[in-house]
């Protein structure tokens, strides 16, 4: 569980990237989620755009991802959304105490 400080500092560090992954009509798919799995464990920190041709709720979707890839929801604005997940193999990010 991620604290107000933590959130914030991510939320920081999300305002400078682009997003990589997007959920388009077909929805959360499996080929979706290992994908994102992948970049979650590369990047840590990753920005998800839904669709305009999705019918998805973007915090619905963000924490349904979240939930499935076993990462934490950071902040949702408009459609797109920020996952976190520290990196097993090679942590990036430090986060504040």
């Amino acid at each position: 569980m991620l604290t107000s400080k933590q959130r914030s500092y991510l939320k920081g560090l999300a305002n400078n990237i682009d997003a990589v992954s997007h959920i388009g009509k077909e929805g959360i798919s499996q080929a979706f989620l290992r994908q994102l799995r992948d970049t979650l464990e590369t990047r840590e920190i990753v920005k998800v755009n839904i669709q305009k041709s999705s019918i998805l709720d973007t915090k619905e979707a963000a924490n349904e991802v979240a939930r499935l890839t076993n990462s934490e929801f950071v902040q949702a604005i408009g459609r797109k959304f920020v996952l976190y997940k520290k990196s097993y193999e090679d942590p990036k990010i430090e986060l504040p105490k």
